[in-house]
């Protein structure tokens, strides 16, 4: 069993694979934890825009401890090279998922931790890609993750109690505050969450109330720190277009069936805060602007 929460980690270097969203603030998070870690995108301006943005949020916490050294990688083989656990963080694409786990066989250490943040994605199937099934775990982290305390920890049907134990201990080393929950469809907070956004576009679509009031009805009615449809452009409609497809696909039920207005936002290239438009219009820098009054 690896001992991730020792006071020194400099010799547990990890790997997180993807530098969208999730993998930067996973990454992020390891640095500040002391985690020597390397971040790996096939796209070398991904990576560079990424570094800035860890950069200037380390930043911001002066008081901080020095955070460990971060490295950046265009090379799957040479990123994972050595490392202590390797966190897959790619795009909710199944082709894409595949191809990292087969190629994880030979190019990950034999008794590194094989971590998927998927939010939809069977644990159980993704680990049939890999050599290894018993070493293949769900590492499900939320956005923005260097504020989010929870990390869903999921057990798929081959993953070893070993496995079980290194994730749970890792996810605490990193601050986090970790949940077992059995490899179904959306686990608990998809399945949850997604059906949420997915009502509140509808809402929206069929005009019984504006985004900024079905929002303003989560936050101030149930105490939700962000509406479903802020958190929609926050994680970013693609993403969120292929998480709902891939949790219609899993479920057949037809409460998860994309909205329309989600596929029409993404087919228009208005993605949310990355793109600067969604159900809301922002500044450069994430600012909102007010809300999106052209919604297709």
């Amino acid at each position: 069993m690896m001992t991730f929460s020792g006071p020194d980690r400099s010799a547990l270097p990890l790997a997180v694979l993807g530098a969208g969203t999730m993998g930067r603030g996973i990454a992020l998070v390891a640095l500040r934890a002391g985690f020597p870690t390397t971040l790996v995108d096939v796209d070398a301006s991904v990576l560079r825009d990424a570094a800035e943005a860890i950069q200037r949020r380390l930043g911001r916490d002066p008081g901080a401890a020095p955070a460990a050294a971060l490295e950046l990688s265009t090379d799957l083989a040479g990123g994972v090279a050595g490392v202590a656990a390797v966190i897959e963080a790619v795009p909710e694409v199944t082709d894409i998922k595949a191809e990292v786990y087969r190629r994880l066989a030979d190019a990950a250490p034999p008794d590194a931790l094989l971590a998927s943040n998927t939010s939809t994605m069977s644990i159980s199937g993704l680990a049939g890609f890999a050599a290894e099934p018993a070493r293949v775990v769900g590492m499900h982290f939320f956005n923005p993750v260097h504020r989010m305390d929870l990390v869903e920890v999921v057990i798929g049907e081959r993953t070893s109690a070993r496995t079980r134990a290194d994730a749970l201990d890792l996810a605490g080393a990193l601050g986090k505050n970790p949940i077992v929950v059995r490899d179904t469809p959306g686990f608990v907070t998809s399945r949850l969450g997604l059906l949420l956004g997915n009502e509140a576009m509808r809402l929206v679509e069929e005009q019984v109330a504006s985004a900024t009031d079905v929002d303003k009805a989560m936050r101030l009615g149930y105490r939700h720190p962000m509406g479903p449809l802020e958190l929609a452009d926050l994680v970013g409609l693609d993403a969120r277009l292929n998480n709902v497809r891939s949790m219609y696909r899993q479920s057949g039920l037809d409460q998860y069936r994309p909205p329309g207005i989600l596929e029409r936002l993404v087919a228009a290239g208005r993605l949310g805060r990355k793109s600067g438009s969604g159900f809301y219009r922002y500044a450069p820098d994430g600012t909102v602007l007010g809300p999106a009054e052209d919604l297709p």
